[in-house]
């Protein structure tokens, strides 16, 4: 006799990395692999101890630093050893990578304009398009989600992977102006059931000192 199996959902809690001086900067980090600071930390081991309990069977991490230390300050709390991601690293921001974006703005305003503005296919001059960002994070995601039928995981990743997430769980076009947040070790949580997919919740902060980073700035 085959056994069917009960559920055909797949959740996954989707943890932006947390604070890094960059952030705190303004600065685009890109994939430039910077370190978390100490509110990064902190905010990295409350992620990890809220998420005690709540049943979450595999973790992964993109391998860039911000994620890969707060997917194992996570691991810590939940006894599970994180798997990396390079998939789900963050855009690649090209000639921005390392500014603040006051400069992109001021050294590259065509370029900027174009970023700002979420023209789909604009590369930073040899970075990413969020054309080809979509494809890469959307493929990994959708893997993940069948490689872990009726559980729960946990994925730390970055802001551009989450808005990109977020377009494609809901179905909206990549040149939409954002109208959600993505603070520093938010969690976000999606479901997958047959390939169909929504958001159960957006931007969890409670676990978290008030006042954490957004992916851009105000």
């Amino acid at each position: 006799m085959v056994e069917i199996p009960t559920s055909r959902t797949t959740r996954i809690c989707l943890v932006r990395h947390g604070e890094t001086e960059w952030n705190a900067e303004r600065r685009i980090q890109g994939q430039i692999d910077i370190a978390l600071n100490q509110t990064g930390h902190r905010q990295a081991a409350a992620a990890g101890r809220w998420l005690q309990g709540a049943g979450i069977v595999a973790l992964y991490g993109s391998d860039l630093k911000r994620a890969w230390h707060t997917a194992e300050a996570i691991g810590q709390a939940l006894g599970l050893v994180p798997s990396p991601v390079p998939e789900l690293r963050e855009r690649r921001y090209g000639i921005f990578e390392g500014m603040t974006y006051d400069e992109a703005r001021q050294r590259h305003p065509e370029g900027y304009a174009a970023f700002e503005g979420r023209n789909a296919e604009y590369d930073f001059e040899n970075g990413e398009s969020l054309c080809a960002l979509y494809a890469r994070v959307t493929g990994k995601i959708q893997a993940l989600a069948e490689s872990h039928i009726g559980e729960k995981i946990a994925v730390v990743v970055h802001g551009g992977v989450l808005d990109i997430i977020n377009r494609f769980v809901r179905g909206n076009p990549l040149e939409m102006p954002r109208d959600f947040l993505i603070p520093n070790a938010g969690l976000n949580w999606i479901v997958a059931v047959d390939g169909c997919w929504h958001i159960e919740s957006w931007g969890e902060t409670a676990h978290l000192a008030p006042g954490a980073l957004d992916e851009l700035p105000s």
